[in-house]
């Protein structure tokens, strides 16, 4: 399972870089305002800043909720950076959007998907990834990693190409989770990733071992 982080603080994507573990990056209209980018070119100047650091996909989500809107933004993204996935939302107008563009060669993240028909038409439609929401869901009482757990079993079972990616995740062990549920990808907050490097007795055994080191060279 790849992981990517979902942040648009240039920071923790520079932090994250450094690791050497990220594979890509997702971003949303959320976590763009978040950062205080509120207008259209900073979103794409801050896009290109993100490709300059991560080799691999950056999603970019349409803000468009029209079906020539998107069709419009989606064919723009992809002159931004080299290596660009469109989000598209799981709505008809993004179905819609999703089935043109993808014709066009452009790939797609499927975003805001929390059933599996949302899935399956999405796959039908082209995307290359689908991206279910476990959070959103968990917080109002559903099992989100089940979602991700049904929808990679039926795409292994058909040979679907598309990818999952689990999203919307709040700790580590929602990470775990997502591998043993088949996902290919989990985007997660920094400080996820930092939750996942993390551990006690790490910790406590790195320094010990600098103690022992000081004490046989006293």
């Amino acid at each position: 399972m790849e992981l990517f982080l979902d942040t648009a603080n240039m920071d923790e994507i520079r932090q994250g870089a450094r690791l050497g573990v990220v594979r890509g990056v997702t971003t949303n209209p959320s976590l763009a305002a978040k950062e205080g980018i509120g207008k259209f070119e900073a979103y794409k100047s801050a896009v290109q800043e993100i490709a300059e650091m991560i080799d691999g996909p950056i999603s970019v989500e349409v803000i468009s909720s029209d079906v020539e809107g998107m069709i419009t933004e989606g064919r723009d993204i992809v002159n931004w950076i080299p290596n660009p996935w469109v989000k598209l939302p799981s709505t008809i107008a993004g179905i819609e959007a999703m089935a043109v563009l993808t014709k066009d060669n452009i790939k797609v993240n499927q975003t805001l998907c929390f059933s599996v028909n949302q899935a399956l038409l999405g796959a039908q439609a082209g995307a290359t990834v689908v991206s279910p929401f476990v959070g959103r869901l968990d917080d109002v009482g559903h099992d989100g990693m089940q979602l991700v757990e049904d929808i990679a079993s039926i795409f292994q079972r058909y040979n679907v190409k598309t990818k999952v990616m689990a999203a919307s995740i709040r700790n580590s062990l929602h990470c775990v989770a997502a591998a043993k549920a088949g996902a290919d990808i989990s985007t997660v907050p920094f400080s996820v990733l930092m939750q996942m490097i993390k551990h006690p007795l790490t910790d406590a055994g790195q320094t010990r071992f600098l103690q022992d080191w000081q004490q046989a060279s006293s």
